[in-house]
């Protein structure tokens, strides 16, 4: 314990503390621990140590450009407990212009390089952040590659949407939607989680559903199915409270998971264990611990 408290105060800004362990391990699906290390000075090992010392003992690490990709992949091969997704993130597709091609490019020799790689994403629409229609086209165009690569290597495809909910189920539709889609950070309100429930999707819900203004987001997580339920930190972003407004970590997944568990009603145990089930039902297996 000394060690991991060191490992936080020695940080560039005071983590919070330690959560009580959960009782079975679970996953935390989807997180960016590398970012996690740049904003708050956690290094990925600490972080991976003080996950497991609180029995988060699996994460799907997120690239977003083609270097965090690769680095994602560097991590997963270095350490059992984390499994990559490769990705060009929207609002990057968007930014990069006549470049976005070459990217891609770059990109799709990185999905089929190791068996590390379990996902295609963080991929998507963001209409938030991108309100033009050129930049929009552009996210349309990597989405639409992403998807191709997802069905390819039989990978999970990884969705970020932000205002964008009826072109995602729109394009997805176009295009033919792989066999296991997970709508990273969900978002929607419950009409919006009937349509990707309705098509086989899996939810995942980071700290938001904690935050006390999310009501319709806490409709959408009472009326998903157990076997299509994840729940994520989206580190370094979306701490749950009681901390909100700190840098996020995986070691902090256990707030949201004890949140879901008290709102739908659930044995905490059993919901551990489900939430670990969907994990290696939408990524596959870990590997020998996993």
């Amino acid at each position: 314990m000394a060690e991991r408290d060191e490992a936080r105060s020695s940080t560039k800004y005071a983590l919070p503390p330690e959560p009580e362990r959960l009782p079975v391990a679970t996953t935390d699906a989807h997180t960016h621990a590398l970012s996690t290390q740049d904003h708050s000075g956690l290094a990925v090992a600490d972080a991976l140590a003080l996950a497991r010392a609180v029995n988060v003992t699996r994460i799907v690490e997120v690239g977003t450009d083609v270097a965090s990709s690769l680095a994602a992949v560097e991590l997963a091969e270095q350490h059992p407990d984390v499994v990559a997704a490769v990705a060009i993130h929207p609002n990057d597709a968007a930014r990069l212009g006549e470049r976005l091609p070459a990217e891609l490019d770059r990109l799709g020799a990185l999905v089929g390089s190791s068996d590390r790689v379990r996902g295609v994403g963080e991929t998507g629409l963001d209409y938030f952040r991108t309100t033009d229609p050129k930049g929009q086209a552009r996210q349309k165009e990597a989405f639409a590659a992403h998807i191709a690569w997802a069905k390819e290597h039989d990978l999970a495809l990884v969705i970020h949407d932000r205002d964008a909910h009826a072109d995602i189920l729109d394009v997805l539709a176009a295009e033919g939607a792989p066999e296991r889609v997970q709508l990273h950070c969900f978002s929607g309100d419950a009409d919006v989680a009937r349509a990707c429930l309705d098509r086989g999707y899996w939810l995942s819900f980071p700290g938001t559903i904690t935050f006390k203004a999310n009501e319709a987001l806490r409709e959408a997580l009472d009326l998903t199915p157990a076997d299509r339920l994840l729940v994520e930190t989206d580190a370094p972003y979306l701490t749950p409270l009681p901390y909100r407004g700190k840098p996020n970590s995986s070691y902090l997944l256990p707030h949201t998971v004890r949140f879901v568990a008290e709102r739908r009603d659930a044995d905490l145990a059993e919901l551990c264990a489900q939430l670990a089930a969907n994990a290696s039902a939408v990524f596959g297996d870990w590997g020998a611990d996993g």
